[in-house]
């Protein structure tokens, strides 16, 4: 089976999506070499049918929401089962953006482990947390991946925590393998960047000025008072309202690269314009979006 990268995504993020999928052949010296399949949360059922049922998220009761940015998450589990637990895939988040040749990671020695990727930044890493954004992954040897078992297996009496899953601590820590830095690289765009990843929500360079239409993620701890105030507003006000805009990514050369990969991508007709003018209406790209591309 032909090594493929799956890009996990949903309605709001389709525009990420098509921009890294095209990113990923664009800047491969082999395109052929490797399919793209996106994973979308629309085209699995148990999904639809948990919208507003309670499931555990760091020890905390939420209710699951299909409308929100990041309702794909779980869906990183879901590639060794598509591919018939057969061969190498690699699954990625839908805000991240070849910069170098995904063939080299497919096709790097994974040492013998079923996992390969980096640890999560700051506290999350000292506490054991792996970013699984992004993966290699030998399917043969992750047959106990079963998505749809798994995801239902969150809810309300749950059998595990949507954290520890994402983080990948339900996983035997030999299993899993060091990624360098710049095959994940986090909101930060050098000579050794190799896939780079928007993964601050509120500063998605496409999402500039719009209003947030994510929940943030919540803790138990009573400092800062950011967490409580939150959890208030969502009680008065409900998941959205009074949230805030997206702010301006803080590096204009990671703006830049994102808006000329839109351009290549109208250029070479991976995305028309009457597409970018309806997610824009949609709310999904901020409004001056044509501007930026020179359209």
């Amino acid at each position: 089976m032909k090594p493929t990268v799956f890009i996990h995504t949903n309605h709001k993020q389709m525009l990420g999506a098509l921009v890294s999928r095209h990113s990923l052949k664009k800047r491969s010296a082999n395109p052929d070499a490797f399919d793209v399949r996106f994973i979308e949360v629309k085209d699995f059922p148990c999904m639809a049918e948990r919208e507003g049922d309670l499931y555990l998220r760091d020890g905390d009761k939420r209710p699951w929401l299909n409308d929100d940015l990041q309702s794909f998450t779980p869906l990183r589990f879901a590639p060794p089962g598509l591919m018939n637990y057969e061969g190498r895939a690699v699954v990625m988040d839908p805000d991240i953006f070849a910069v170098g040749d995904i063939n080299e990671l497919l096709n790097r020695d994974m040492d013998d482990k079923a996992i390969v990727c980096r640890p999560k930044a700051g506290a999350k890493a000292r506490k054991g947390a792996w970013a699984s954004s992004v993966m290699l992954l030998d399917c043969a040897r992750l047959t106990h991946w079963e998505f749809e078992r798994e995801f239902n297996e969150m809810f309300i009496p749950a059998k595990r925590d949507y954290m520890d899953w994402v983080s990948l601590k339900l996983e035997n820590p030999a299993t899993i393998g060091l990624l360098e830095s710049g095959w994940n690289d986090f909101d930060h765009l050098d000579e050794h960047t190799k896939l780079l990843h928007n993964t601050k929500r509120k500063t998605q360079p496409w999402k500039t000025g719009l209003p947030i239409d994510y929940r943030p993620a919540d803790t138990f701890q009573l400092f800062p008072p950011r967490h409580w105030l939150r959890r208030a507003r969502r009680v008065l006000f409900g998941d959205y309202k009074f949230a805030g805009r997206y702010a301006k990514h803080p590096d204009p050369a990671q703006e830049r690269f994102f808006f000329d990969l839109v351009r290549e991508c109208m250029e070479d007709g991976v995305i028309t314009e009457d597409q970018l003018r309806d997610e824009i209406r949609q709310g999904h790209v901020r409004e001056d979006a044509l501007q930026l591309v020179g359209a």
